[in-house]
């Protein structure tokens, strides 16, 4: 089995579970947004800007981080401003190989401008929609509504997810800072998703520990867990390289529980050092239900390619590696079952099978 070139995994079917629609955007598109409305950015063309976000993403102050999302969404407060940036977050998911995405964001982080949470919503899909039909089937792309951990609107939230099941959004989400806002708080809005046979994934075990993952899957009932870097620190590794996984790590192993890994979002947050230190690699060797994300393609600086190709320099994997985080993926999206295998057996199988019997 060969290492795979970069331009073979440019090319591989690639699929997408943890995208945040607000991080992706493309730094030309926030300059023209921004000026329509008058918003002061920090870097006036869309070179430096693009450069600004990427070091203060990479400065190691979350303070920092999390300002470049005040820009971002500050020019996402119209329908047609949200409309715009669905749509291009197709086609450049589309031209980086990615036949299917769950992209998730806030609506309750766009409405400033006068917008109704159901206009956010159709505004998305609207979007997305136009982006599909842009790349000829090439891609199909789900909306993930998400709720912030901080705030009080989950329930809110849960019920436009359940209002737009049929129309596009395919789950829900919380996010947010992790300490001192457990998944716990919105347990309503959880009970509430799962009488109605919904689908729901947590941000937990990224900045905060073991606690927050067990709260998410044994209080909240989340279906894949957001990043669960922190997993790890529930698996020990002997002077002799045995592995003893305790009683939570063991059991996300034996529920094929998903966990949605993002190397370089964790390398930038201080959940891991570099792509070969990341647990990413002793949690495929242990074959976890790992999957491969970008978060943040904008504030990474990043792509499903970039990311991929990362783990094949660090670890060597093989397409046939790839093929399997692929199929992770495409096993865990919140679609129903026919149309999980009919891209399985109809897009990502043929489309390994031609990259490595080539």
């Amino acid at each position: 089995m060969s290492t795979p070139t970069r331009d073979q995994v440019q090319a591989a079917p690639k699929v997408l579970l943890h995208d945040h629609l607000d991080g992706g955007l493309r730094p030309q598109t926030i300059v023209e947004l921004a000026a329509e409305i008058g918003h002061e950015l920090p870097a006036p063309e869309a070179e430096s800007l693009g450069q600004w976000f990427a070091e203060s993403a990479d400065s190691g102050s979350l303070v920092r981080y999390l300002e470049t999302f005040d820009h971002t969404v500050a020019v996402m407060q119209t329908g047609p401003a949200i409309a715009r940036v669905a749509r291009e977050c197709v086609e450049d998911l589309a031209a980086d190989g990615v036949v299917y995405a769950e992209v998730r964001y806030a609506p309750e982080q766009h409405v400033s401008g006068g917008l109704t949470l159901d206009e956010v919503v159709a505004a998305v899909q609207e979007g997305f929609d136009a982006g599909m039909a842009a790349s000829g089937g090439r891609i199909v792309v789900r909306q993930l509504l998400t709720a912030m951990r901080h705030q009080a609107r989950s329930m809110e939230i849960a019920e436009l997810a359940i209002a737009w099941r049929d129309r596009g959004v395919a789950g829900f989400d919380i996010a947010g800072a992790e300490a001192g806002f457990p998944p716990t708080r919105h347990l309503d809005a959880f009970e509430y998703l799962q009488r109605e046979n919904a689908h729901f994934t947590i941000h937990a075990g990224e900045a905060f520990g073991l606690p927050s993952i067990w709260q998410a899957i044994q209080w909240c009932g989340a279906d894949r867990l957001g990043h669960g870097v922190r997993i790890i620190d529930d698996i020990t590794v002997g002077d002799d390289g045995s592995v003893e996984l305790g009683r939570l790590a063991a059991y996300v192993r034996d529920k094929r529980i998903p966990l949605e890994m993002c190397p370089s979002s964790n390398i930038q947050t201080g959940a891991a050092e570099s792509f070969a230190e990341h647990p990413i690699g002793l949690l495929t060797d242990l074959r976890f239900r790992v999957t491969v994300n970008t978060d943040n393609r904008l504030m990474s600086g990043t792509s499903m390619t970039q990311e991929m190709f990362g783990l094949v320099e660090a670890f060597g994997y093989s397409l046939e590696d790839l093929r399997w985080f692929t199929i992770n993926a495409m096993k865990s999206a919140f679609l129903p079952f026919d149309e999980r295998l009919a891209i399985i057996d109809g897009v990502v199988k043929p489309g390994y099978a031609a990259l490595i019997n080539g």
